[in-house]
């Protein structure tokens, strides 16, 4: 029971989103030639520890602050079902966050050893700027989830730190033409966490966490979500437009394979809008996942050539 109630804390079916904004800036450093494995592992390592760390703390904040109570229509959560103590979920905080540090350490010196210093300092304070942010998402006395921020730290975590970042560790130089496919994958993550928060709209404003979905109702969160997933779309075929203008890659058709993966995003929008009960908006949340997953992958494949 225990071991179940910490893969339950830790929301497995959330590592995808990690593991898909390092995916693309490996593909796209692949399609530079510019590839090193051991690289793109390492940042796959380290993002999975700050996702778990986020989703842990997630889960002791929204206990703390009372979004968490029996009337949330979400699955129950380990702190306030009493499955986890909060001290234990505390040190489980802790533990994981030393983990990403170490990880992201051995990817500084794996990465830059041969880089010059300011680069060094500026993906340290990177690192610690993702440590922040994955704890002060719910917990502490002021969270920025609480605020009505979420949506801009993962859209900039999940979508330009993760892509962008990934791409210069690996290919030791940036593009800033990057920051369409970066800011699409960033989009699809902040179309996840609509969901959820559409979900939780009931059980958000009684405890005071301003959401936009709780900001600007149902109706216009859904709303939302459909321009996020448009945009996301619109951005990605703006990259493959201006690059195959440029004559950078040789694969013209193979570049916009990820148009594929538009009638998941149509299915999900769709099944968004219409569905209204919340405990069944909880299918379309791994459902969303695994659209941007197979989006950003197909993104990145088209772009080799």
């Amino acid at each position: 029971m225990q071991i179940q109630a910490w893969i339950g804390a830790m929301r497995l079916r959330t590592l995808p989103l990690a593991f898909s904004c390092i995916a693309l800036g490996s593909v796209l450093a692949a399609a530079a030639q510019a590839f090193r494995w051991e690289v793109a592992a390492l940042c796959v390592l380290t993002a999975v520890f700050l996702q778990i760390l986020s989703n842990l703390a997630n889960d002791y904040g929204d206990a703390m602050h009372g979004a968490d109570h029996e009337q949330r229509q979400g699955p129950a959560r380990a702190v306030q079902s009493g499955q986890i103590s909060a001290p234990s979920m505390r040190r489980a905080m802790w533990l994981c966050a030393g983990l990403a540090e170490v990880s992201g350490l051995a990817l500084l010196w794996l990465a830059l050893g041969s880089a010059g210093w300011r680069a060094v300092l500026a993906f340290v304070g990177l690192g610690g700027a993702a440590l922040w942010a994955a704890l002060r998402y719910t917990v502490g006395r002021s969270p920025y989830g609480y605020a009505g921020w979420g949506d801009l730290f993962v859209l900039i975590f999940f979508g330009w730190v993760g892509v962008l970042g990934s791409y210069f560790l690996i290919a030791q130089r940036l593009d800033w033409l990057l920051l369409l496919p970066a800011s699409s994958c960033g989009l699809l993550a902040v179309a996840v966490l609509n969901v959820n928060n559409i979900r939780d709209i009931a059980s958000d404003r009684q405890a005071g966490k301003l959401s936009i979905p709780v900001r600007v109702g149902p109706y216009w969160a859904r709303v939302y979500h459909w321009a996020l997933l448009g945009s996301a779309v619109a951005l990605a075929a703006l990259y493959v437009g201006l690059i195959g203008t440029a004559g950078v890659t040789d694969s013209p058709g193979g570049r916009w394979l990820f148009v594929l993966a538009l009638p998941l995003l149509l299915r999900n929008g769709l099944a968004v809008q219409r569905t209204q009960s919340p405990p069944a908006l909880n299918p379309l949340l791994k459902q969303m996942v695994l659209a941007a997953l197979a989006f950003n992958l197909l993104l990145g494949v088209g772009l080799l050539g």
